[in-house]
């Protein structure tokens, strides 16, 4: 566990709120009258994408993967490791996912090239947020809610040790406490 004395506000609940908001707006326009299937990455992008779902006007079907990349190192590896994998074919299908972060960029790059091989209408990335300064190879998420700095963050699904997920409010670690955790 991580004292609140370590962090900082990054985004708070009402700014994620209505940027989440215009978001949805968004892919509400692009997708309008379609089917979408909205595949959510567990566990990190869970709170944001039952916000997000929960602002489209369309028929949308949910689905979920849980991947892995990082093993036991603290960067990631970008092998994609399905431990849960769709329930849902999505050959023809428009799928949106629903990422957390987006940081190098390994993994969401692997899974979207896993995904491309079954044949997808249409296949695209919405990111709660992303922080380019740390990609490692060329991805770009066709919808994100924040850019963010070089900061190791939590909240809103995002966690430590898998504390820290609950909060409302995007929360970073201040510099100086970084080498504690």
């Amino acid at each position: 566990m991580i004292s609140k004395e370590k962090l900082n506000i990054l985004i708070s609940e009402e700014d994620m709120k209505k940027r989440i908001g215009e978001v949805a707006a968004q892919i509400n326009r692009d997708y309008a009258g379609k089917n979408l299937l909205v595949v959510g990455i567990l566990k990190g992008a869970i709170l944001f994408y039952a916000d997000l779902v929960r602002l489209l006007d369309m028929d949308v079907q949910f689905d979920f993967m849980t991947i892995s990349s990082y093993g036991n190192a603290t960067d990631s590896t970008g092998e994609v490791k399905i431990r849960k994998d769709l329930d849902t074919s999505i050959v023809g299908r428009d799928v949106l996912i629903v990422e957390d972060i987006v940081d190098t960029g390994l993994t969401l790059k692997n899974l979207k090239e896993v995904l491309s091989t079954r044949k997808p209408a249409s296949l695209k990335i919405c990111t709660m947020l992303d922080k380019p300064s740390r990609r490692r190879v060329e991805i770009r998420p066709d919808y994100c809610c924040f850019e963010i700095p070089d900061r190791f963050v939590i909240g809103c699904g995002l966690d430590y040790a898998q504390w820290g997920r609950q909060f409302k409010d995007i929360w970073y670690v201040r510099p100086e406490f970084i080498d504690t955790l």
